[in-house]
């Protein structure tokens, strides 16, 4: 933690880090910054924004840390190219979907969940405790008995993916309990206005909890792709609804 928030004046610090953070992130994953273009100077930023030069220093170390910028002496702080990006980071994720994303980027977010959740679901459907296996299972019920409550389905079904990584007994797995989440959080962003609610989703999520539970890994793994199919396919619908809309009132006079 960069700051100490222990205190009321460290949480006020960790509220402006993190807002002045996600403003530099987005401008630059958005475009508004350009791989080689200087950061804003310095002295204009700490005074459209209410922070200190400390502050700011602190976001940009930040950002470098994430590829995103370098500083070199003479020339100062600069975008880099977005091949040094690390785009596994869950700022950078979050920074890059939002309301305007494209079929494009969806499809590499779900790629990217395809190449790892079902291989972790086979390994888990082999390895997991019972009492692993018992909390899968209680995700899901809390799933179920919260599917009309979108804050609390979301919590139970982050919970239930997570699980499933850590079962695999593998500590790289786990370590990428964090990124699925941050996927799962988009996904749920990206089609907030499904029609169908979260129901369809249920029979799904038993049928993962269900194999692994047999321990049948092919089932557990193949189970998996069909329930992040029903995602892809529910933010696509979203995401067509939302460019039917904007083309709409780009054509009202």
């Amino acid at each position: 933690m960069l700051f100490n928030s222990s205190s009321p004046q460290g949480s006020a610090s960790v509220s402006v880090h993190a807002k002045l953070l996600n403003l530099l992130g987005r401008s630059i994953v958005r475009g508004e910054l350009l791989p080689g273009d200087p950061l804003p100077n310095a002295d204009d930023w700490s005074a459209a924004h209410g922070v200190s030069r400390t502050a700011l220093r602190e976001v940009i170390k930040v950002l470098a840390g994430k590829g995103m910028v370098e500083a070199r002496p003479k020339t100062g702080t600069r975008i880099r190219a977005r091949a040094d990006w690390n785009f596994l980071d869950p700022d950078i994720l979050a920074w890059r979907y939002g309301p305007q994303s494209t079929f494009e980027e969806a499809r590499a977010l779900f790629e990217l969940r395809r190449a790892i959740e079902p291989s972790a679901g086979a390994i888990a459907a082999r390895r997991a405790s019972e009492e692993q296996i018992a909390a899968l299972k209680e995700s899901y019920e809390r799933m179920e008995r919260f599917v009309d409550d979108n804050e609390r389905f979301t919590e139970a079904d982050l919970a239930f993916h997570q699980n499933i990584l850590h079962m695999t007994g593998n500590e790289l797995f786990g370590s990428l309990a964090s990124l699925i989440a941050t996927a799962l959080l988009i996904s749920f962003r990206l089609s907030d206005d499904n029609p169908y609610g979260q129901r369809p989703s249920l029979p799904l999520h038993l049928g993962v909890y269900e194999a692994i539970a047999q321990r049948d890994a092919e089932a557990a793994s193949s189970r998996l792709i069909e329930l992040i199919d029903l995602s892809e396919a529910d933010v696509n619908r979203s995401l067509s609804a939302r460019r039917e809309r904007e083309a709409e009132r780009s054509r009202a006079p």
